[in-house]
Parts: structure tokens; C-alpha cells; sequence
């Protein structure tokens, strides 16, 4: 489905996973280019020792990637499909107050991304997200390997043969 940068803040703001945990977009960048969120820590999604539970942390990275990457290229006229096809966290320091982080995607990104799309049909690439606390320490790294496909080039492959 293809939406709007502000129908999509709204729409991931209260999709459930992603609401019960408190994990809250706070914009998404023209073009979808970029996306910041948020992670409030509350009696939801506290463990054992008052610190947001890990998978909470890791729940609040998975989808943003492949979300983007998919509105970004299918406003540019692709039929793609993208999903997370692994991830590697790392848990630097407990998180006992909100977390942040952004995501953005820089033109030359989007167009290498664009053609391996164009050219091969799909793109596989690790992207880092890194979550801060308030005071700006970095809290929890991660690294989500993402995966686009190009569904016509595809169609377009097999048409030749």
C-alpha cells in the first residue's frame, strides 16, 4: 500500500506492536528518506531492573527500514516488496529513560539501491541503527540486513526467455 509520509507517522504510531511497547514515530522525512522515533520507558515495556526490556529495543528497530525502503520505491513506480532478512543487536548500556534514534537514507543510498534494482532485479545491505538515552549516550547498536526485490523485473526476466 502506498501512503503518505504523514499517514504512514500515524498509521506505524498506533500499530499495536509498536504502540504497546511505546514506540513512537516522531516524523518521517520528505520522500522517505529518513525516520525518527522514540521509546518511552513504562511500566509496558520495563524489566526486571527498571530498564526497557531488550525486546522492546529490538522490536522498535525492525520495521523502519523495509518500510521506507518500500514507500520510497514504489512512489518512484517499483513493484517492490522489502522485509528484514536478519539482525545483530548489541546492548551497550541499560536504558532507564527515553531512547531515540533516526534513520536516513542519503541520495547516493537511494541511488545504488535504484540500480541493483534496475540491473539485477534486488538489493540485500546492512543498515545501522544506533539508539541514544536523553543525555545523547549511545545505548544500543544495531545492524538489520535488509532485503528489496524489484517484482517486475522479475516478470520482465521471464517475458524475455
Amino acid at each position: 500500500m502506498v501512503v503518505s509520509e504523514n499517514t504512514l507517522k500515524w498509521a506505524m504510531r498506533f500499530y499495536p506492536p509498536l504502540l504497546f511497547q511505546r514506540v513512537w514515530v516522531q516524523k518521517v522525512e520528505p520522500g522517505f528518506t529518513g525516520i525518527t522515533v522514540t521509546i518511552s520507558n513504562s511500566l509496558l515495556n520495563r524489566n526486571y531492573n527498571r530498564s526497557i526490556f531488550g525486546g522492546t529495543l529490538f522490536a522498535a528497530a525492525d520495521p523502519f527500514y523495509p518500510v521506507l525502503l518500500h514507500q520510497l520505491f514504489s512512489h518512484k513506480g517499483y513493484n517492490v516488496i522489502a522485509w528484514l532478512k536478519s539482525s545483530t543487536i548489541q546492548y551497550l548500556k541499560p536504558v532507564r529513560s527515553k531512547l531515540w534514534f533516526s534513520i536516513k537514507l542519503s541520495n547516493s543510498d537511494v541511488k545504488a539501491i535504484e540500480h541493483d534494482l534496475k540491473h539485477i532485479g534486488k538489493h540485500v545491505e546492512h543498515y545501522p541503527v544506533e539508539m541514544y538515552n536523553d543525555t545523547g549516550e549511545l545505548c544500543v547498536t544495531i545492524n538489520n540486513e535488509v532485503y528489496l526485490r524489484n517484482l517486475d523485473f522479475v516478470l520482465q526476466k521471464e517475458a524475455v526467455q
